[in-house]
């Protein structure tokens, strides 16, 4: 054992107590969260434009700072990105994340030299966590990489601006830089395709025992890896024993991936965003993330259901339920306030409190009044595919509103790495779990309102090909699962 494996494990012991302590006392850690987030920013604009000295209690909060989304903050992020100070919290934000945004073009996400260290800390904690839970430190030894955005970052009036990914590689303690791939220049690479031939090229001689990043985008690094080698990815690296991932639910592509690597590997889900790092994997054999209750951020819910209504309740964690769809409002001390990132979480546990991310609020199919969500979508393709040799590598859902015969349906395009003998015994199956999770589907087909899904095949690479087309190749960027639209679906064809 090295002594970097040795210090490991009483770090991550350490680690776990401290997360416990917080983990144990959620209400407490809540409300201390909030009132220092409300006292920090008193003084600022948007605190005085709302009231905040007289703000108490979370009751008093919800009168005066209603939820808004990047639109409506809009107003203030622009303030902020022109270079004024104390605006959203106080002096000026140390980076902007830039995302893109689906109505208002780019979005200037800030980060602050207090929110900073939350975006770094949690995913160490996510790993030190698993050092204690499993005993498991030899990976630490080994290379590790994370298929992230470029580092190099430009300056809009005296801050620094990049993705998030890239932002976040600044910060890679320096204990781990000898272990960290890719290189700084290939990490620089704009185009997604070249830097990912770069990276099969530098990684081919190592000893990776960590490897991390969006599934989808993983998944085409390991093909190249095979396509070059004609080996399994576990035969190439014989000590690749951890993935870690976020962004996207992984269920989809586990099996997918465990072909590709040709055995079973422990993997790490995290939840990180531009607007905060919100859960990670804390136990490999409980269900959930681990919400991350102090780390600078203050939690609001909305059933999902009741979002669109004209005043929805908000409550707080010591009110939500097991099982629940719920909008995630936040407030952080990046200047973040009742924000509306869009994400949608069901509670796994409330002792401790453990999300998983069920989908996107604006990324849904309601064109007939179903409100089918990406969870019950991603879980029906998992219930059709078990304990078959059917492999899927990427889909998304339109509604068909107009077909040229028969009643409107859900056209489901998948792009399958083995295909099925029987596509429409697929489909059928696919339906039938769709109606047992959503009540309103079910009645939809039974009423004869839609006709059961149609499934149409994509052509292999046809996903990233659309991907390139709209200029969202790798990185972070994410394929909806589901739209309300035609726009994808009409791409596609």
């Amino acid at each position: 054992m090295s002594l970097k494996s040795a210090l490991a494990k009483p770090f991550a012991k350490r680690i776990y107590k401290k997360v416990q302590k917080w983990a144990n006392n959620p209400i407490e850690t809540q409300n201390k969260i909030f009132q220092e987030l409300i006292s920090e920013a008193t003084s600022t604009k948007f605190g005085k434009d709302h009231d905040f000295v007289s703000i108490n209690n979370h009751t008093d909060f919800i009168k005066r700072v209603p939820v808004r989304d990047y639109e409506a903050l809009k107003p203030y992020v622009d303030k902020v990105v022109a270079g004024e100070e104390n605006i959203l919290w106080k002096g000026k934000p140390i980076y902007f994340a830039k995302t893109s945004g689906t109505t208002s073009g780019s979005k200037y996400i800030p980060i602050t030299k207090e929110s900073m260290p939350s975006h770094v800390e949690a995913a160490r904690n996510a790993i030190l966590m698993y050092i204690h839970e499993t005993g498991n430190a030899k990976f630490v030894d080994g290379k590790m990489i994370f298929l992230q955005g470029s580092p190099i970052l430009n300056e809009q009036n005296g801050v620094q601006l990049g993705r998030l990914s890239g932002i976040v590689a600044h910060y890679v303690p320096k204990y781990l830089q000898k272990n960290r791939l890719p290189s700084w220049d290939t990490n620089c690479i704009d185009d997604w395709e070249t830097k990912v031939d770069a990276i099969v090229e530098e990684t081919l001689p190592e000893n990776m025992t960590i490897i991390s990043g969006i599934p989808s985008w993983v998944q085409m690094y390991f093909e190249k890896l095979q396509e070059k080698t004609g080996k399994k990815i576990g035969d190439i690296f014989k000590n690749f024993n951890l993935f870690i991932f976020g962004g996207v639910n992984y269920e989809p592509y586990r099996s997918k991936f465990e072909n590709l690597i040709g055995r079973k590997v422990d993997s790490i889900e995290l939840y990180p965003a531009s607007e905060g790092f919100f859960a990670f994997q804390d136990k490999q054999k409980e269900k959930g993330m681990l919400l991350q209750l102090n780390s600078g951020i203050f939690y609001e819910f909305i059933k999902a259901d009741e979002f669109f209504e004209e005043n929805p309740k908000r409550i707080t964690i010591k009110d939500v339920e097991v099982g629940v769809n719920y909008v995630m409002i936040i407030s952080t001390n990046a200047g973040l306030w009742a924000y509306n990132i869009g994400d949608t979480v069901e509670f796994t546990s409330t002792k401790p409190y453990r999300v998983i991310v069920s989908g996107r609020i604006k990324h849904f199919i309601s064109a007939f009044g179903e409100h089918v969500i990406g969870k019950e979508v991603e879980q029906a393709i998992q219930d059709a595919t078990t304990n078959s040799n059917i492999s899927v590598s990427e889909f998304t859902v339109a509604p068909q509103i107009n077909p040229k015969e028969g009643l409107p349906y859900h056209e489901w395009f998948i792009e399958f790495e083995n295909e099925p003998e029987n596509p429409s015994a697929l489909a059928k199956k696919i339906d039938e779990s769709l109606q047992k999770q959503n009540t309103y589907y079910f009645d939809l087909i039974k009423g004869s309102v839609l006709q059961p899904l149609k499934i149409t095949t994509v052509k292999k690479g046809g996903f990233q090909d659309y991907m390139k087309s709209i200029g969202k190749l790798g990185g972070q960027n994410k394929l909806p699962r589901l739209s309300n639209d035609r726009k994808i679906a009409d791409n596609l064809l």
